[in-house]
């Protein structure tokens, strides 16, 4: 780890200078691992976004993410842009006494064991994993966005972090210099999600930083035409493309005893809803995300139900007389 270039040379565990931290509003479940996050750009190098919701990273763009059970890291995943453009991904696993990190193998471990994680195991990705979510997404950096930064925090973010010592948000990104081509609008007016209660704001918030990285409008999502992606450009566009793709829209997946076709969200119904029914679970074929966890988010899946609730009680309000 320590050749990567996020400490100081020969001094492991102290940041480098010109490496910068940040923490996104909606963060990913990742079994209850608390994380911490930096960013690098080469010198004189900057973030092109003059398309908000796609950046384009320069070439030299290294970015970590460090996992951690019980005040312990265990893993720090690792991506950087190549001379040829494209992404490289590796993990590194702490060493016992903390000194430095190894590379992990590139099939992962399934169940590695880890004190404080649930059920004392923790999910290791093999490189296929890390592209079957990066590789899907508009652009593979899935934290540092325009909505992930935003200084237009959503106080009902499922286990939101609170910002540290030193992290950039998007002003600060852009007080470095760091982004080109942002327009101006998105620093006046932060972006945020569009909803029609707090509690939908977090809901979806939540499904976007876990789910929307596969499930989006960019032409490179999985078959089902589920939209859980946020724009930044076109907010309430975005909110009608979740609803209409979510609320009493069929899915493939058959509820237990049933036909195909149950719906993805039931208004007013969660343990209905295929959407709340597949994050819940756990078993292999079943489970949402597939993916990087081994045990369900039990925050998450409150808001979510929420929100299916308040679905049923606003198309009451306006159905009325």
């Amino acid at each position: 780890m320590s050749d990567t270039g996020l400490f100081e040379p020969g001094r492991a565990g102290q940041i480098r200078r010109g490496v910068v931290s940040y923490t996104p509003q909606y963060p990913l479940w990742t079994d209850g691992a608390t994380k911490r996050r930096w960013l690098w750009l080469p010198p004189g190098r900057s973030i092109d976004a003059s398309r908000p919701d796609a950046w384009v990273f320069p070439v030299g763009t290294r970015l970590w993410k460090e996992f951690a059970f019980a005040g312990r890291p265990v893993e720090t995943r690792f991506i950087e842009r190549c001379a040829d453009g494209q992404w490289r991904f590796a993990t590194y696993l702490w060493d016992a006494d903390g000194r430095d990190a190894r590379l992990a193998p590139e099939r992962g471990i399934g169940a590695l064991p880890v004190a404080g994680a649930p059920g004392g195991r923790h999910a290791v990705p093999a490189r296929g994993d890390c592209l079957a979510c990066h590789g899907d997404a508009p652009v593979p950096v899935l934290g540092v966005t325009a909505l992930q930064l935003s200084p237009d925090r959503d106080p009902l973010a499922a286990h939101a972090e609170p910002l540290r010592d030193g992290d950039v948000d998007l002003r600060g990104l852009a007080a470095r210099g760091w982004l080109r081509g942002l327009p101006p609008g998105l620093l006046r007016q932060p972006p945020r999600i569009a909803a029609d209660s707090p509690a939908e704001r977090a809901a979806v918030g939540y499904l976007h930083g876990n789910c929307g990285h596969c499930h989006h409008r960019a032409g490179t999502q999985v078959p089902l035409p589920l939209t859980l992606a946020q724009s930044v450009v076109d907010p309430k566009g975005s909110a009608a493309a979740v609803r209409a793709s979510t609320v009493d829209a069929p899915s493939r997946y058959a509820l237990q005893g049933g036909a195909a076709g149950a719906p993805i969200v039931a208004p007013g119904q969660p343990v209905a809803s295929v959407l709340s029914i597949r994050m819940q679970s756990r078993q292999p074929l079943v489970q949402m995300p597939p993916l990087g966890t081994l045990a369900p988010d039990p925050e998450g899946l409150a808001l979510v139900h929420r929100w299916i609730v308040q679905l049923n009680e606003h198309h009451r309000k306006e159905t009325s007389p």
